[in-house]
């Protein structure tokens, strides 16, 4: 039975293998904390400030474009300098950016035109660092372990996806916006310092300067490869086609159970934490390919159930079974990229995967919210599951690659593995000593760690 259970408990080895994703891991779930925070009071703050919906939707307008362009940007500079670097520093911005949130809010009267301009430089950063991080686990991580990382990432994830929302909820409902604001600045002090723990990552090959033809190279190897253009694609189909979370007030509205709002918005969370929960098979699985293709499709016929059913409550499970078709699809992705792309190539990879990770559910908002208004929230929430599904099996059948792709076949893995066993690599100069414990030293103190 012990075996049995430790066959799909979480895959641990990542977290006892390398110091460095420790460090991150803890790091990651501090700034979602914290950020949550900000999250959470900056649309409330706008609302008391003007009572338009309109004012608080202009938010994700002022937000969308920066993300795009520094995502991009920030591939092709994740690429040209240590990553680490870029972690740091944009963890820095987003801290006096709380700051500034902070002190506006203890204004005798705070004023708005503040908070769209923090929400346009947080996109920002926000696109400039995340090539940076995506890409580094890579170099932190041993091959053999990214399937275990990843859901381990995940789960660090959906545990704060559940948690965080609510804790800062009840922050900002009976402390105000203030502390809230002050919880985010604490919380990316402390994140600057682990991340100065972190060990340099500088590029291995020799670096261009990060430019327009850099980006341009990075999209043109993405187009090259079926396999990744397959991740890319059926993500951004699901997304575009089956993510109407903005149409759930007015589901809960038609199914006379406006309790179950909240529940709507978590019930995803739940199921994805449940896979991450049971994901120790993940580590044994080749066929990744597979995973990204059946949970797309487990995501889009989760999402129809959920429209077309009139039971609030099998609404709930069903949207549950579709954040866990989502979490499946999602380990496959970020396993397939990590197993797949070169180095030198990772940081503009990522920054590609911002367009999807930032327009796909843009876009999916809007499509479902448009077909809201002309039928409803149900319809417009089965028939984009329904084209979901479809969408999915057109993408597998033109490209079979991803469906067959299996690590150990794949050149594109093989050659990656052999890059990261050869000697001095950091993946393989990761191996657990004594001094690897994560000590409050590592956490508290900020002095940079000798090279690997």
């Amino acid at each position: 039975m012990t075996s049995k259970l430790a066959a799909v408990l979480p895959d641990l080895a990542p977290w006892r293998s390398s110091r460095d994703f420790r460090l991150l891991w803890v790091q990651g779930l501090v700034t979602y904390l914290g950020s949550v925070m900000a999250l959470i009071a900056l649309p409330l703050q706008i609302k008391d400030l003007t009572g338009s919906p309109l004012a608080v939707g202009a938010m994700g307008a002022v937000e969308l474009v920066p993300l795009v362009v520094f995502g991009l940007y920030g591939g092709a500079l994740a690429d040209a300098v240590d990553r680490r670097r870029v972690i740091v520093l944009t963890e820095a911005g987003l801290g006096l950016l709380a700051l500034i949130l902070l002190v506006n809010a203890l204004l005798p009267s705070p004023m708005l035109w503040p908070l769209y301009v923090v929400a346009a430089g947080v996109a920002a950063l926000a696109g400039l660092q995340r090539p940076a991080v995506d890409s580094l686990l890579a170099r932190i991580v041993p091959h053999d372990q990214l399937a275990a990382a990843a859901a381990l990432n995940a789960l660090r994830w959906q545990a704060g996806a559940i948690a965080g929302p609510a804790l800062a909820g009840l922050v900002v409902a009976y402390t105000g916006n203030g502390p809230a604001y002050a919880t985010t600045v604490v919380c990316f002090a402390a994140s600057v310092l682990m991340c100065r723990r972190l060990s340099p990552v500088p590029p291995r090959d020799k670096a261009t300067r990060p430019s327009l033809r850099g980006i341009v190279e990075g999209a043109r190897y993405a187009w090259s490869r079926p396999v990744l253009l397959g991740t890319y694609a059926i993500d951004l189909a699901a997304m575009l086609f089956a993510f109407p979370n903005t149409v759930f007030p007015f589901l809960a509205d038609e199914l006379d159970a406006d309790w179950s709002l909240g529940l709507m918005y978590a019930a995803g969370s739940v199921g994805s934490l449940l896979v991450s929960l049971t994901s120790g098979w993940v580590s044994r699985t080749r066929r990744h390919g597979l995973l990204v293709v059946f949970g797309a499709t487990g995501w889009g016929l989760a999402m129809a159930a959920a429209g077309w059913t009139s039971n609030v409550w099998l609404v709930l499970v069903c949207l549950g079974l579709a954040g866990a078709g989502d979490m499946l699809s999602g380990l496959g992705r970020s396993t397939i990229w990590n197993q797949t792309v070169p180095d030198r190539l990772r940081g503009r990879l990522a920054g590609i995967e911002v367009l999807s990770y930032s327009v796909g559910p843009q876009l999916g908002q809007v499509r479902a919210g448009a077909m809201a208004g002309w039928t409803g929230a149900r319809p417009a929430i089965w028939t984009g599951g329904l084209a979901c599904v479809a969408a999915v099996g057109l993408l597998a059948a033109a490209l079979p690659r991803l469906v067959a792709y299996d690590a150990g076949t794949d050149e594109d893995a093989r050659r990656r593995a052999a890059e990261d066993d050869r000697p001095g690599s950091p993946a393989t100069a990761s191996s657990l000593t004594p001094d690897d414990v994560l000590t409050a030293d590592d956490v508290l103190t900020a002095e940079d760690p000798p090279r690997p």
